[in-house]
């Protein structure tokens, strides 16, 4: 029989505390897909949300924080522009603050501000040099400013994985979003240059290019019937036969922060279902 140790003896060895979850960072969460992808997260793998909104969806924005904290995770949102360089000095300022360095797992740029029109129009749809500015800082120069903020403050956890988002407009046109094509080919040059640079240090950088979701921002802009439509005209378009759907989305992103999709790197990935294959049977033969 072993004998109990003396009272002089060493105290048994304490187990360590498990380490604290990793943080996801989302720019846009407050609704539609950045909010669809911050709540998948946090069940699977787990990770606290940082998330940055402007605040034009309040309501959603606290169901948000109410679901990410009913799975045992923490969440902080931060209401502010995230566009500009000095809002990621500052949002990452405070996410410094609240969760430490080498602790963003995942950072998601999923903000949306974005001006339609023509560029040569000479109506109120021009596309003028302060739309063209402020559709380049929101959806293309952003991502390069919140990276450099937090490479700047060590924020990023080994393996990091960054992600951008993309539409088909790179492969099809839609008559008054060039604009919004124009800054999504920046943000895909920018991935793979980032891919290339953060590589090294064992972070991953790619675009997640999927199709039209139904969004809040979606539901306020159409009527009812035009959704319809909208819905019809994707179920013709897509071999599923439906769209896409927010939970599609978020639950593949739960796949590229896991370690099976680590060899991914500076790719845009098509997640549209194969919804431009068959635009063109669809145009000869309606």
């Amino acid at each position: 029989m072993h004998e109990p140790p003396s009272a002089g003896g060493s105290p048994p060895a304490r187990e360590e505390d498990p380490p604290s979850p990793a943080w996801a960072l989302i720019l846009g969460a407050s609704s539609g897909t950045g909010a669809a992808i911050a709540e998948a997260v946090a069940r699977k793998p787990g990770l606290n949300v940082f998330g940055v909104h402007r605040g034009r969806y309040l309501d959603t924005a606290r169901e948000l924080e109410a679901r990410v904290r009913d799975v045992g995770r923490d969440i902080h949102l931060r209401q502010a522009d995230a566009s500009t360089p000095e809002a990621a000095e500052a949002g990452a300022d405070e996410l410094l603050q609240r969760a430490g360095p080498r602790s963003v797992k995942l950072f998601v740029h999923a903000i949306a501000g974005a001006s339609v029109g023509r560029f040569l129009s000479e109506g109120p749809d021009r596309l003028h040099p302060r739309r063209i500015h402020r559709t380049f800082d929101c959806m293309a120069h952003s991502f390069v400013y919140w990276t450099q903020a937090l490479v700047r403050r060590d924020l990023l956890a080994p393996d990091a994985r960054l992600l951008g988002l993309q539409n088909p407009l790179d492969q099809t046109h839609l008559g008054n979003t060039g604009l919004i094509s124009s800054a999504k080919a920046a943000l895909e040059m920018y991935v793979r240059h980032l891919a290339i640079e953060l590589g090294p240090k064992g972070h991953r950088v790619n675009l997640l290019k999927f199709g039209t979701v139904l969004t809040p921002a979606l539901r306020h802009v159409y009527s009812p019937e035009a959704l319809a439509q909208l819905e019809a005209r994707h179920a013709a378009m897509n071999p599923a036969g439906r769209m896409g759907t927010l939970d599609d989305v978020a639950r593949f992103v739960t796949v590229l922060v896991g370690d099976d999709a680590a060899w991914f790197n500076g790719a845009t990935i098509d997640f549209t279902g194969g919804m431009t294959l068959k635009l063109m049977d669809l145009v000869l033969n309606p």
